[in-house]
């Protein structure tokens, strides 16, 4: 097969195949041969079926199979040995002539190309960038210290009421301030005095003791009717009809206790006998809250470091009318209108690709399995501790990272992270760096401002 490769400008190119009927007379043989030991035709026998009959029923869609996977295969092997990187995909060109597969034996394709433009990307000492460093201040360390010992509490039963504790008991309605023997009656049924909306009914409730009864109005008492449905267990069609009071027999008070600084809450928060004092459960806070927000930082360098770096690409020329072409034709849902508003923030999407993809190849930056592996750890772990999960045994993490990874989008959207996190490293590693420490409301409003 003869491939021609015509330039039309730096960023645009034709690609046209020649196939003759040699380079595909074999294979389309074969497996028309494979078809008459398979084909079902009626009055012949499996396998008998004439050579000539096989060829008329399938050879039109064998050969248009075959010629298809051919120059597939031949393009991605021209593209691979020459070095040529595109952007999209190769499309049919408009200057196709039209072929006739029934009575053609050569047959002569032609596809647009988009040739990725070339990038000359610097990263030296001469490059200077800011690096903003987050102070971890006495209110961070408080807030994050609340958190731990908020999460790990414990609740207990309790005597008497205060407004944030959970409240159980059984509501039966009253009549002219005796219990309705006809009306409405409800066991078990739980309240917090806290979210009432109205503070004279709240006040009935705090003080309370167990075993104690409170005479409320639910109409009053809550905001509105999914709540009142809520509590009485009926639907909200009948809530209209409740506006009269309710006696409620407290049965049991539950108060959330935080933890206290010890080393259950330590064991708790980083394992068993991770850290085993005050002390050193405050440094374990302050090491992870340093690492928490230097992932922070590193993304407002990616953030400074695409800025500068696109502003060195002004002057690139890509391929417009193809890409547009391209996006039209693979994206059905797409108008025209539509991808002119977004145009310019794709292509600002694909430099900053090809700019990674140009520093990763510079610089021999790869991406491993154990990097995979890693990330999906590190995520799968920040996953858990959402929930309070803390420490998760490692058959349940590696488990969960098999799972992660065997994700196709999962897996991609991996191997993009990792191949920036390490495009990031690198940068960070290789220019000067206007380090500046900021308090982490400062650092906040520049991505206000933004």
């Amino acid at each position: 097969m003869n491939i021609e490769r015509k330039n039309i400008d730096e960023v645009n190119a034709t690609l046209t195949l020649l196939v003759e009927k040699n380079d595909y007379e074999e294979k389309v043989e074969k497996t028309l041969r494979s078809y008459r030991q398979k084909a079902s035709v009626p009055g012949f026998r499996p396998g008998h079926v004439p050579a000539g009959l096989v060829k008329k029923m399938y050879g039109k869609s064998v050969l248009l199979d075959e010629l298809n996977k051919l120059v597939s295969d031949n393009i991605l092997s021209y593209l691979k040995e020459n070095n040529v990187k595109i952007l999209g995909e190769p499309m049919p060109s408009e200057s196709q002539k039209d072929l006739d597969f029934d009575t053609q034996e050569t047959f002569e394709f032609v596809f647009d190309i988009a040739v990725a433009p070339e990038l000359n990307i610097e990263l030296n000492k001469k490059v200077s960038l800011p690096y903003y460093e987050i102070i971890v201040d006495d209110k961070m360390m408080d807030n994050t210290i609340k958190s731990y010992t908020g999460r790990f509490g414990s609740y207990d039963k309790v005597d008497d009421i205060v407004e944030a504790d959970v409240v159980k008991g059984d509501v039966v309605e009253l009549e002219n301030g005796k219990v309705n023997e006809g009306g409405l009656s409800v066991a078990d049924v739980v309240l917090c005095p806290k979210y009432m909306k109205d503070d004279a009914q709240k006040a009935l409730f705090i003080g309370a003791k167990k075993d104690g009864v409170v005479v409320f109005n639910p109409k009053k008492a809550f905001e509105n009717e999914n709540e009142i449905a809520s509590l009485l267990k009926i639907s909200k069609d009948k809530v209209a009809e409740i506006t009269g009071d309710f006696q409620f027999t407290v049965k049991e008070i539950t108060r959330y206790k935080e933890s206290e600084l010890n080393q259950e809450l330590f064991d708790k928060a980083f394992g068993k006998d991770v850290v085993k004092s005050e002390e050193e459960f405050k440094a374990k806070i302050k090491e992870e809250l340093t690492s928490s927000l230097t992932i922070d930082t590193d993304f407002k360098l990616m953030m400074d470091a695409k800025e500068a770096l696109l502003k060195k690409l002004d002057g690139v020329v890509f391929p417009d009318e193809f890409l547009k072409r391209w996006v039209l034709s693979t994206n059905e849902k797409v108008t025209e209108e539509a991808l002119d508003n977004d145009y310019p923030k794709m292509i600002e999407d694909l430099k900053w690709h090809l700019i990674k993809e140009k520093i990763a190849a510079d610089n021999n930056i790869k991406v491993e399995d154990e990097d995979l592996k890693s990330f999906a750890r590190k995520t799968a772990k920040a996953q858990f501790a959402q929930y309070g999960m803390m420490s998760v045994p490692d058959d349940v993490l590696d488990g969960y990272v098999k799972d992660m990874l065997s994700k196709k989008e999962n897996l991609n959207n991996i191997i993009d992270k990792v191949i920036e996190d390490k495009v990031i490293a690198f940068i960070k590693s290789s220019v000067k760096l206007n380090t500046k420490e900021i308090s982490l409301d400062d650092f906040n409003k520049m991505f206000e401002e933004k």
